[in-house]
C-alpha cells in the first residue's frame, strides 16, 4: 500500500488496526475492576511505558511461554534515579530474582518488591538483545530521555544461571505458558518494559506478555511494616521510607 500522500497513509494505518489483534488481559480473581490502573497486552516486539503510583500492585503474565520482559524503572519525579541492576543483586546477596526481592534504585532506595513468582526463570546478568534495547531506547524517548538513561534491565520469563565450576552462563528457557510475577511499587515509577527475546535464546518464540496493575495501599503498609524480613531489605525501605515523609 502506497505510503506517499496523507490518505494513502490513514489507509495504511486504518488497515493495520483493522488487523491487530486487541487482547486486554482479565482482571485477577478478588481484584475490583475498578481499582484497575492499566491492563495490556503488549505483542513480541512491542514495548508499553507507563507511571504507577506507590502502592500499585503490578502483574505480568507471560500467556503462551513466549514473552520475555525487560524492565526499566525510573522514580517518577527524578527521572535521574532509577533502577540499579548490580545493587539489585549485590544488597541482597543473590543474583537470581525471586518473591521477596527488592528492585532497588541506584540512590539504596526500594523501587519495587517481588511478592508473588510461578516462573522463576529470569535474568539479571545479560540485559536485552538488540531490538529489546532499541524499545527500551524508544520508551526512554517518551518521557524526555535519551540512550544515555537505556541502563541495564531486568528480564523476566526467561532464565540465566552460572555454572559454578566454569562461570559460564546457561540460558534455562521458560516456565511454560501461565507464568506471571507480581511486584508491589514503592515510589511512583515511571516503567518502560520491551516484549523482545532474551539474547542467549537459540530459538526465540514470539508471544504477548499481558500487564496488569491495580491499587493495593494496604499491602505496601502491611509489607514495609514486617519485621521478619533480611537486614539489608529493611535498611532499604528506611532510605525509601524517609524520601516518603519528606514529601
Amino acid at each position: 500500500m502506497n505510503t506517499d500522500s496523507t490518505s494513502g497513509a490513514r489507509k495504511h494505518a486504518r488497515a493495520q488496526a483493522q488487523q491487530a489483534d486487541m487482547r486486554i488481559p482479565q482482571t485477577p480473581d478478588g481484584v475490583e475492576p475498578a481499582s484497575v490502573t492499566w491492563a495490556e497486552s503488549i505483542p513480541a516486539d512491542g514495548y508499553a511505558t507507563k507511571v504507577l503510583a506507590r502502592g500499585s500492585r503490578l502483574r505480568l503474565v507471560d500467556v503462551d511461554g513466549g514473552a520475555c520482559a525487560n524492565l526499566l524503572l525510573y522514580r517518577a519525579e527524578s527521572s535521574w534515579e532509577r533502577l540499579n541492576v548490580a545493587d539489585t543483586m549485590k544488597v541482597p546477596w543473590q543474583a537470581y530474582l525471586g518473591a521477596g526481592h527488592p528492585l532497588l534504585s541506584d540512590q539504596g532506595r526500594v523501587l519495587a518488591t517481588v511478592i508473588a513468582d510461578s516462573s522463576s526463570h529470569h535474568d539479571m546478568l545479560c540485559g536485552p538483545n538488540g531490538t529489546g534495547r532499541q524499545l527500551l531506547l524508544l520508551g526512554a524517548l517518551k518521557h524526555g530521555m535519551d540512550i544515555r538513561d537505556v541502563a541495564p534491565s531486568v528480564s523476566l520469563f526467561r532464565g540465566v544461571r552460572v555454572d559454578p565450576v566454569s562461570g559460564a552462563l546457561g540460558f534455562t528457557g521458560s516456565a511454560g505458558p501461565g507464568a506471571a510475577v507480581e511486584l508491589l511499587i514503592h515510589l511512583p515509577v515511571l516503567m518502560v518494559i520491551a516484549n523482545a527475546a532474551h539474547p542467549l535464546d537459540p530459538d526465540p518464540p514470539a508471544t504477548g506478555l499481558d500487564v496488569l496493575a491495580w491499587r493495593a495501599d494496604e499491602e505496601l503498609t502491611a509489607l514495609i511494616g514486617r519485621t521478619d524480613t533480611d537486614p539489608e531489605y529493611q535498611r532499604a525501605v528506611a532510605n525509601t521510607e524517609a524520601v516518603v515523609r519528606a514529601w
